[in-house]
């Protein structure tokens, strides 16, 4: 079903989508909001820039988000003053509150009409305060400007949270709107693969001096291998209307807890997250839809929709040269569950990066950079559940493989797709490509 952003615009067209020169200073790979918006940074630059799109402008991602513009990422802070140390802990905060500023200064300097507001973000929970206590002093211990409290606006009782004030939320597709008039997008133009300078579609072949792969996921498993540095997670959501409003955005640390924030006159209830691949039984909908009858007897539901996040070993985004051998490709994936924040410091970082200017977070968010102690544990996990699926695959002889790896699928009854639970890539219910890294079809789905 459509998101309520989708809804908002409709398609999105590109004003100078019939340039197709061959030659470009830099050429994106993804119309989503990373791709648009280092595409925008860096013609503001002077350079040529063109973007692929595989599908349609914000087919995506982008259109399934919250779209909640904020530095609170659930329990970050304490955990990454742990594993990588206060001083990258501080520049992971200042980059993300950096973004918030940017949002607004690029909006208002614009003119850009996208329901942008600034709001409070609450991360609360239902049992143990003293956790979110410790994430408060972690977070005030990097100058993040927060505040404890056990009163909200939610319907239920909350035994704490803690409030980030300054942060923002905006129509995500309506800000998408004014990149794309403004830049040059081909859509329907699938890459197949990328040689040296040389971008090679199913119709054409481009050049460029720099090439940047925003594909959410990069599709190109080497040399970068990022399919064994992150897996995926799918969300769920709800659009409700007549609820009382809310002011502030939600996002809860409790298992099986919810996320909320006000979206014009719906009240968007979010939930249900599973490791792609994992939900065999199905029942995500239908458990957002009993708690909204709970708490929000009086809502109606409007629309209904899902998305998906990578999820890197070491909770931080990979944004930088694609690999030490690439020194002209980039890439900007692994922003967990917050792309809005981290689409904008993707952005600003690229465009950096690109034209040689010096950029504090580089060193943070490099995809070469080693944290092993922060990685550890995630990536056994992964290990361990690519293991099986590859040898569901192979050894048990699935019927469904993905065209990825070759790893079993499985199908998600909820959304009529056949997932992968190795690295998160989708088919629909007649093998067409949904979600990446696979680049192609399942040609042996059925259902």
């Amino acid at each position: 079903m459509e998101s309520v952003w989708r809804r908002q615009t409709g398609k999105i067209e590109s004003k100078n989508r019939s340039k197709e020169n061959r030659y470009w200073d830099v050429i994106v790979i993804g119309a989503g909001l990373t791709g648009l918006l280092s595409a925008y940074y860096l013609q503001e630059q002077g350079k040529q820039v063109l973007v692929l799109e595989a599908d349609e402008i914000a087919s995506g991602q982008t259109e399934r988000t919250t779209a909640k513009i904020t530095s609170q990422h659930g329990l970050k802070y304490k955990n990454l003053i742990e594993k990588v140390g206060k001083r990258k802990a501080a520049l992971y905060a200042q980059a993300n509150e950096m973004a918030i500023r940017e949002y607004e200064r690029f909006i208002s300097r614009h003119n850009v009409d996208c329901d942008f507001k600034k709001v409070p973000a609450y991360l609360y929970t239902l049992q143990n305060k003293e956790v979110l206590e410790e994430e408060l002093k972690a977070a005030l211990a990097l100058g993040i400007d927060a505040f404890f409290t056990a009163e909200t606006e939610l319907p239920f009782i909350v035994r704490g949270a803690v409030c980030f004030r300054n942060q923002g939320q905006f129509s995500p597709l309506k800000f998408v709107q004014y990149l794309a008039s403004e830049l040059t997008i081909l859509e329907h133009r699938k890459v197949i693969k990328v040689k040296g300078h040389r971008v090679i579609t199913e119709h054409k072949t481009f050049e460029a001096d720099k090439i940047i792969v925003a594909t959410h996921y990069p599709v190109f498993n080497l040399p970068g291998f990022y399919f064994v540095r992150q897996h995926q997670e799918r969300s769920y959501v709800l659009a409700l209307s007549g609820c009382k409003r809310m002011e502030g955005m939600y996002y809860s640390i409790d298992k099986n807890g919810l996320s909320l924030r006000q979206a014009g006159e719906q009240l968007l209830l979010g939930g249900s997250s599973h490791r792609t691949g994992k939900n065999k039984w199905g029942g995500a909908y239908d458990s957002l839809r009993k708690v909204a009858g709970e708490y929000f007897p009086e809502g109606r539901e409007e629309g209904h929709w899902s998305a998906q996040d990578c999820m890197p070993h070491d909770d931080i985004p990979f944004i930088g040269k694609y690999s030490m051998f690439t020194p002209n490709l980039y890439v900007a994936t692994g922003f967990q569950k917050w792309g809005m924040t981290t689409a904008m410091i993707a952005a600003m970082l690229l465009r950096d990066e690109v034209c040689a200017i010096e950029n504090p977070y580089r060193r943070l968010f490099s995809p070469q950079r080693i944290h092993f102690r922060a990685s550890a544990r995630n990536l056994f996990t992964d290990a361990e559940e690519s293991a099986k699926g590859l040898a569901k695959g192979f050894f048990h002889k699935s019927p469904v493989r993905c065209s990825h790896m070759g790893c079993g699928l499985t199908w998600n009854p909820d959304e009529e797709s056949w997932d992968c639970s190795c690295h998160g890539s989708r088919f629909a219910a007649d093998g067409k490509l949904l979600d990446n890294p696979a680049k192609h079809c399942c040609r042996n789905c059925s259902k």
